[in-house]
């Protein structure tokens, strides 16, 4: 059972949540909107603490003219500038370079759409800070751009992985573990969906609170578990995992949206991003199994009362971002 190789997870779960913010590795975001045959208009999103942002700036191609000059506002976690140019080319074969990224840990999003709804989709990385506009991205290159994109959320998105953690800690016996992920995995599939299509609309703000709540319970039901009273949880897993998973779909969701699928391949971006998150998450599955296989063999035992420092600190810092969520609505 896996509760009784906890120490080697409870050091993941420290890892995990010895930063306050579930979402603090954020990306800067770069979008340009072609309007005419030789503009676009330009939005800078580079993360923020108050008034004070990442040291990060776009150098476009020489070439570019500025036709609108920037207008820039802080947001809540972000500093936000547009502005609209002009280049004879539409950018095609062109160079933008993020000057400051490389002495940095954060990533910037690229997202480039012309009138005939092609778009160039890239994530720019501190050793790799520029990038080449191209006439009509190959449909592979998308593809592959938005499985990074999907991975990188879920390895990222801190309270998704606390979720599925709590549940592999709830839930006993490697057949029902793989039962209760798959109904997680489904239902969240299915409202990402939805929601990318615009069938099902929900404020974000809410969302991102009910997902912290979500833990909150998981946490609670192992507490009743360890005590001898095992609740709907522990009976009924894939219930819970389903109904819970459609609100995770729906963060999924939020997340994607900020990111902006290319018109003309809606349901290839969708399919990887969500191939994406599935990847990632069968990563993090693994690595929870492979701390478990060596606290085996380690032959590692903890005392009993121990073992509710895990879903305690899963709860404790679950309901430090349901607090911090309800307070940013």
């Amino acid at each position: 059972m896996m509760r009784r190789w906890l120490p080697l997870i409870l050091v993941l779960v420290g890892a995990m949540t010895s930063r306050a913010d579930s979402h603090e590795v954020r990306p800067a975001f770069l979008e340009l909107r072609q309007t005419t045959l030789d503009t676009f208009e330009v939005l800078w999103k580079v993360p923020s603490r108050g008034d004070v942002r990442l040291e990060l700036f776009v150098r476009l191609p020489e070439a570019c003219e500025v036709i609108a000059e920037p207008r820039g506002m802080f947001s809540s976690a972000a500093s936000i500038t547009r502005w609209t140019i002009r280049h004879p080319l539409a950018l095609v074969g062109t160079t933008i370079h993020i000057d400051g990224l490389n002495a940095t840990q954060t990533d910037v999003l690229v997202r480039i759409e012309w009138l005939d709804g092609t778009t160039q989709v890239e994530r720019l990385m501190p050793e790799r800070p520029s990038l080449v506009v191209q006439a009509s991205p190959s449909r592979w290159s998308l593809a592959g751009t938005y499985l990074m994109l999907g991975v990188e959320h879920i390895l990222f998105g801190i309270d998704h992985l606390l979720f599925v953690l709590a549940l592999m800690l709830l839930v006993k016996g490697p057949k029902r573990i793989v039962g209760t992920i798959t109904a997680f995995t489904i239902a969240h599939s299915i409202t990402l969906g939805l929601a990318t299509f615009g069938l099902v609309r929900v404020p974000g703000p809410p969302v991102e609170a009910i997902i912290a709540l979500s833990i909150v319970f998981v946490a609670a039901e192992i507490v009743h578990g360890q005590q001898g009273r095992p609740g709907l949880s522990a009976k009924w897993p894939w219930i819970v995992a389903f109904t819970f998973g459609l609100l995770h779909g729906l963060g999924f969701a939020g997340a994607l949206s900020e990111i902006g699928l290319p018109q003309h391949a809606i349901p290839l971006a969708l399919l990887f991003f969500n191939v994406g998150v599935e990847v990632g998450q069968l990563l993090f599955i693994a690595s929870v199994a492979l701390v478990v296989v060596i606290a085996r063999r380690a032959s590692l035992r903890m005392p009993r009362r121990a073992q509710l420092v895990p879903p305690y600190a899963i709860g404790i810092m679950a309901m430090f971002w349901f607090f911090q969520r309800v307070s940013g609505f």
